[in-house]
């Protein structure tokens, strides 16, 4: 016999404590974060070959692909998916 789910989801959790938001948007960043550096390993692209071809600095890119910094702008992240071969694609939702 299957046991039937008890309690509240997750994200009801915490919408409830109003952590939903923060949670999500670090989701996101990870998840951007992560992509990038795969394809920039999968395509042998050195974090300063990287940092070049985005007309940026290394220390820039270095924030863009850590997980936890969400101060990376929306044109950042443009840059770097243009040199991967990608584009940014935002929804509301």
């Amino acid at each position: 016999m299957k046991k039937k789910h008890l309690g509240e989801t997750l994200d009801s959790f915490l919408d409830k404590e109003g952590l939903l938001e923060e949670a999500t948007d670090e989701a996101i960043k990870r998840i951007l974060a992560f992509q990038i550096h795969k394809a920039m390993e999968k395509q042998s692209i050195s974090k300063a070959e990287m940092a070049k071809r985005m007309e940026t600095s290394r220390a820039a890119l270095d924030r863009l692909l850590a997980p936890e910094n969400d101060s990376v702008t929306l044109a950042t992240l443009k840059k770097a998916a243009r040199v991967i071969g990608k584009k940014i694609r935002l929804e509301l939702v």
